[in-house]
């Protein structure tokens, strides 16, 4: 039989949590919520009458794995009011959803006889419809002490999700990698948009032209590996191409010229590593470039 859960912190990720684990087969213990609606929504998303507050130890005492998935700035505080209120379980096992923040976090927890960890779903929710396994597919980190990393493994992959484990002093790079893989994805592909639009192709149709070839590189990434992923005229050691590139730049969206020349110092140290790119052509692009790469 699985393991009773409470949920303290009812917003995207804590609702469905509540919906996908008590599908999962795990039992609801109960729901807490800064707003006693959010806490009613996810015990009504669980399927469950169960306890529902504002105060989370009213809700955490009986429960075998309590979650809390809060804001990260209160993450701490929060543990430590629910510790102080004698709202863990003896052997429970506590885990946040944070990304950036280690488990050391819910030291109070610890400190009070329980298990301590995190679970990270490595996805954006951006969307309150939770109608589909938002967990599904997707990769979900964990780190933590022993029982708890074997719990949260367990239960991501009970949600659908493949787990990993990263280290809890090592948390922060890990997100790092994350938000550049997301987040910096979404400006690299502003880039790409300003500079196709500068050239005449209206700005509806820019996705869908570059689309194909994002996909294909994503494709290459993954059945090739870096660098052998990489193409294009720093690959090849096409300077002049390049040098173009930079002149046209600069003259049609000059905003844009800083970014493609930081790119390009460090897509040159790929390319080396390709075995590709001669030294002397190296040397030419970081020139031309402005600067050394790092």
């Amino acid at each position: 039989m699985k393991k009773s859960y409470a949920i303290v912190g009812c917003g995207r990720v804590g609702t469905a949590l509540a919906r996908y684990l008590a599908g999962a087969g795990y039992k609801p213990a109960g729901f807490a919520s800064r707003s006693l609606s959010s806490a009613k929504r996810a015990a009504t998303a669980a399927g469950a009458k169960v306890p529902v507050s504002v105060q989370p130890w009213e809700v955490t005492p009986k429960a075998d794995i309590v979650l809390i998935t809060t804001p990260d700035g209160v993450i701490r505080e929060t543990a430590d009011k629910i510790a102080e209120y004698e709202g863990f379980a003896k052997g429970a096992v506590v885990l946040h959803c944070s990304g950036a923040l280690p488990s050391t976090q819910l030291s109070a927890a610890e400190n009070g006889g329980a298990h301590t960890g995190s679970l990270h779903p490595l996805q954006s929710f951006a969307s309150e419809d939770i109608e589909k396994n938002p967990f599904a597919g997707i990769m979900m980190a964990v780190e933590g002490q022993g029982d708890a990393v074997k719990t949260a493994w367990q239960m991501a992959e009970n949600l659908g999700a493949s787990p990993f484990e990263i280290q809890t002093d090592k948390k922060m790079l890990y997100h790092a990698s994350a938000a550049v893989a997301s987040n910096y994805l979404v400006t690299l592909m502003h880039l790409a948009f300003q500079l196709i639009i500068a050239s005449g192709v209206p700005a509806s149709k820019s996705y869908t032209i570059l689309k194909p070839l994002v996909q294909g590189t994503l494709s290459n990434v993954e059945n090739n590996g870096i660098p052998r992923a990489l193409t294009g005229p720093i690959a090849r050691g096409d300077a002049e191409t390049v040098r173009h590139h930079i002149a046209e730049i600069g003259e049609a969206v000059p905003t844009c010229l800083d970014l493609y020349r930081q790119m390009g110092r460090h897509t040159i140290e790929i390319a080396l590593a390709k075995g590709d790119l001669s030294e002397e052509t190296a040397a030419e692009l970081r020139q031309m470039l402005g600067g050394t790469s790092s």
